[in-house]
């Protein structure tokens, strides 16, 4: 399941016929959606970074599975790494994406400015973060979704998560909404527990294995429908920036 679109980020997909290589960095990659996607293009070299030893062992086995049901053109590799303090040189990226990972970090500024170091300039980050109002519904119905180590700190909403990239030194200049279907999906979790049981967990069981199916199926009802609540409902609120 992707929240970013590759489609809509400037230069990207690569030319094939360019001279050096598309590096791009996913920090934050979890179980290696974005960085397996990337690394399908002809000419990428995609690195998928984590703090979470287990997510960054769990990015290697997709990569691995990826690459033999899919005739990837690029390359990908994985590492150990915090956002606040990156280990890689100044403007080592043409690509950066950061999805659903500043609403965990405490110091968000650092994190901005650690993604705006290690991106060349010109090129483009992406970030993505839960939205405010979804979030927002998460949090009110439920303080385990978000009390608890390691779990959200904070809800953005779009003009104080622009703010934030603009104070690093990015030029936001589009955005989008993504996993509508997925909204509810959370709320009925905020609502039973993950613990719960009688008709409430029959209802959460029913509705993960539409999403599933959904994942699996990509029935195109079911992407329009998704495309048309995203602007109202979606769970994620994605942004394209520039670095200046």
């Amino acid at each position: 399941m992707l929240t970013v679109d590759f489609w809509k980020i400037d230069g990207f997909p690569p030319d094939r016929s360019a001279a050096r290589p598309t590096r791009v960095l996913d920090i934050g990659c979890g179980g290696g959606r974005h960085v397996c996607k990337a690394a399908e293009y002809p000419g990428v070299f995609a690195v998928g970074a984590d703090r979470n030893p287990g997510e960054v062992k769990a990015a290697q086995g997709r990569w691995a599975d990826h690459r033999n049901l899919i005739a990837c053109g690029g390359k990908a590799g994985m590492a150990a790494a915090d956002i606040r303090a990156l280990p890689f040189r100044d403007n080592a990226f043409d690509l950066t994406i950061c999805s659903e990972v500043l609403e965990h970090i405490p110091d968000h500024e650092a994190a901005a400015a650690e993604l705006a170091r290690v991106t060349r300039r010109s090129c483009p980050i992406v970030v993505s973060v839960p939205r405010y109002l979804p979030e927002r519904i998460c949090w009110v119905l439920s303080d385990d979704y978000h009390a608890n180590p390691g779990g959200h700190i904070r809800i953005y909403t779009r003009k104080r998560l622009g703010r934030l990239l603009e104070a690093a030194g990015l030029a936001p200049r589009a955005r989008h909404w993504a996993h509508a279907l997925h909204s509810p999906y959370w709320w009925l979790i905020c609502l039973v527990g993950k613990d719960g049981d009688g008709w409430g967990k029959r209802v959460i069981d029913l509705y993960h294995r539409f999403l599933v199916w959904d994942l699996m199926t990509r029935p195109r009802i079911v992407r329009r429908l998704e495309w048309l609540l995203n602007p109202l409902l979606g769970k994620s609120l994605v942004v394209y920036s520039r670095k200046k």
